[in-house]
């Protein structure tokens, strides 16, 4: 195919990998592994997701500055990711747990942001040379191969332990494999630039704050993307202790993130013939939906909750293919430098991250939760109310903004 759009697919499958997924099964994994209670690990989560909210912009800024040896700096980033990955799940720490663990995790998500930046913004360039429907077409090819890599990374560590004793281990060097084909794959689709000077970072953020539509789409990607911060912190949590369904998370996982990605190119399609904006609220209500779902369930409601997980998971495609492709219109429309903006992109997303991990875990313990305990009604409540109350009035409250934005872009199909 000559616009190497399987290479866009296989390298945001890498990206992918190290980000959701990492934030599902890290958490657990310490806790399990080596005692770390909930209260530490939400304060710890939520320092080192405001020290990547904060860097954010910063490596946007990094991103314009190093384009001309664009190439070089991404093969570097990809190896300090993989390597991070390895040393988070696959070596004994050598220090204190916690430590090790906001240690590994601070490379991990600086190389994953840094890699996520330029992605994006170099998909700004791409999707022009695809027509006048290059944004939402890029979007499907790299949402698509986003989500099926996050399948594969929230489900291979439950579906490799019966293989080894040592699951993590085996899943990071997986993702070393794929890091190194992704690289490889994309190794001629970065553009570099002659070396221009680069300006200050408020000049290249200027054009994105200034304009009032990118400041309200920020705003909508902050409040549409804390959902899925509160359940992926919770997921795991939810399955064991409130459906009482230990062993289902692998399974469960895979079909939300398998519906994610199966809808992605039917909601491109649907974008495509009916616009962005309908298209998107139509699934965020679909997203409502599952949420008051959710908070029926009881004890081993596993067909009802995996009726939910497909449905959920639907809904999250289109958040992921046609926010950020609507943002990328938008930056098109007005010069915006890319990866500044995508700076900001990635500063608005992963600050909900921080709010639920400094919140959430912290309220769970203090309302008498324990994971892998026999937990009171009153506790399990509380998780069922965080896990699914709260995320439906965040996306009530998107929807509001959303529907009382005017999006003037020429998404739609011409008509024949």
């Amino acid at each position: 195919m000559t616009n190497r759009l399987p290479a866009w697919s296989l390298f945001a499958a890498l990206i992918a990998m190290a980000g959701l997924p990492i934030y599902i099964h890290a958490p657990k994994f310490y806790v399990d592994s080596y005692g770390t209670s909930l209260a530490a690990m939400g304060l710890t989560l939520a320092a080192l997701r405001l020290v990547d909210v904060v860097q954010d912009p910063l490596l946007g800024w990094l991103a314009e500055a190093t384009r001309p040896r664009r190439r070089l700096t991404i093969a570097i980033a990809t190896m300090l990711m993989s390597a991070a990955l390895y040393a988070l799940f696959a070596i004994t720490p050598p220090t204190q747990p916690l430590l090790w663990f906001a240690l590994t995790l601070t490379v991990l998500f600086s190389a994953f942001s840094y890699l996520t930046i330029c992605f994006y913004a170099e998909g700004v360039t791409k999707a022009q040379t695809l027509g006048p429907q290059g944004h939402i077409r890029l979007a499907g090819w790299r949402e698509g191969g986003s989500l099926l890599g996050v399948c594969l990374a929230a489900t291979a560590p439950v579906a490799l332990a019966p293989l080894t004793d040592t699951p993590f281990t085996a899943f990071a060097l997986i993702f070393a494999a794929v890091a190194l084909a992704a690289t490889l794959a994309m190794r001629r689709e970065w553009q570099g630039t002659s070396g221009e000077q680069v300006a200050h970072p408020w000049d290249l953020f200027r054009p994105a704050l200034a304009d009032p539509l990118a400041r309200r789409l920020l705003l909508i990607a902050l409040l549409n993307a804390a959902p899925v911060a509160v359940t992926s912190t919770l997921f795991l949590f939810f399955v064991e202790s409130r459906l009482q369904l230990p062993g289902s998370e692998g399974p469960l996982l895979l079909l939300f993130f398998l519906a994610a990605a199966a809808s992605t190119p039917v909601w491109s399609l649907l974008a495509r013939r009916h616009a962005p904006k309908p298209t998107l609220l139509a699934a965020m209500v679909l997203a409502i939906a599952s949420f008051l779902w959710t908070l029926t369930l009881g004890a081993e409601d596993l067909i009802p909750f995996a009726l939910i997980c497909a449905a959920s998971g639907a809904a999250l495609g289109a958040d992921l293919t046609l926010l950020p492709a609507i943002f990328a219109q938008r930056l098109a429309q007005t010069g915006t430098p890319e990866a500044a903006a995508f700076g900001l992109w990635n500063f608005v997303s992963k600050l909900s991250l921080a709010l639920a991990a400094l919140t959430i875990l912290p309220a769970l313990q203090a309302a008498g939760f324990q994971p892998g305990t026999q937990n009171t009604e009153s506790a399990l409540g509380t998780l069922t109310l965080i896990y699914a109350g709260l995320p439906c009035v965040l996306k009530v409250i998107a929807i509001a903004l959303l529907a009382r934005t005017t999006l003037d872009m020429p998404f739609k199909d011409a008509p024949r």
